[in-house]
């Protein structure tokens, strides 16, 4: 059974490209399931039935999982099985119209103009290209809207500077354009011509955001950059990226930047 859930779990990662935090939370879900079903008797997966799953997720919920943890778990099951049945491994999904579930979707706490504002002040403290490269991302990721990946998914021949604008495209699961005046992001320019140089370590690197290491700056490095600033800035109990998104979207709509 160990081997099917490895089978498994390279499969999300050889097909599918998650990421490694998400196989190693499947990898956590599906072991503890593993470990419950064999308590319960199971020799094989295809021992497995609908009963026998539904007594897992009253044994999560009674020992205090949270809705939102509960799902998932019940998610990583479903996807599991449903691999297993491709392989002809097991006959029957034992999850099947088993519904997750239900996690309640709450709005995100939004900042004030004045807070953003406080927070796009910190990276000013410092003289690093770090600095440089963090005050570019922010004013960008204010100025346009767009998500944190598609953020840190840009490259450098997606941005075309054109006398007072700078116009992107946003590859992802649909592309978009854009276009901002300069004056709204004017330490992009700063970056690009200071500090990607010093952080750039190959001509071939296309990456428009780098980390100390020459690489494409990830969405969790994002995080913890905005965390650093948040704390200075004393906002660090009302940061989220999500959080921060639906401000920056908030301020256009109203006309609050500024």
């Amino acid at each position: 059974m160990k081997q099917q859930i490895e089978a498994f779990l390279e499969f999300l990662t050889g097909e599918k490209k998650f990421s490694e935090n998400t196989v190693a939370a499947y990898r956590n879900d599906l072991y503890q399931l593993l470990e419950f079903v064999k308590e319960k008797g199971a020799g094989s997966w295809a021992d497995v039935d609908r009963q026998m799953i539904l007594s897992y997720l009253l044994d999560l919920k009674e020992r205090g999982y949270a809705i939102t943890t509960v799902a998932r778990k019940t998610a990583s099951a479903k996807s599991l099985f449903k691999f297993l049945v491709n392989l002809n491994l097991i006959a029957d999904i034992p999850t099947d119209n088993l519904g997750s579930p239900r996690v309640k979707k709450t709005s995100p706490q939004l900042l004030t103009s004045g807070e953003i504002r406080e927070l796009l002040k910190q990276p000013d403290k410092y003289p690093t290209p770090e600095a440089k490269r963090d005050k570019a991302m922010m004013e960008l990721l204010y100025a346009s809207g767009m998500q944190v990946r598609e953020l840190m998914s840009l490259n450098l021949n997606d941005l075309k500077f054109q006398d007072n604008w700078v116009a992107f495209q946003v590859q992802g699961s649909r592309r978009r354009n854009g276009n901002l005046s300069r004056s709204v992001v004017p330490s992009l320019d700063r970056y690009l011509e200071e500090a990607r140089p010093l952080l750039c370590h190959s001509k071939d690197e296309d990456a428009l955001f780098l980390n100390r290491l020459g690489e494409r700056l990830t969405r969790q490095g994002l995080w913890q950059i905005m965390k650093g600033y948040a704390k200075e800035a004393k906002l660090d109990n009302q940061i989220t990226l999500r959080a921060l998104r639906h401000s920056f979207v908030a301020h256009m709509e109203s006309g609050a930047k500024g």
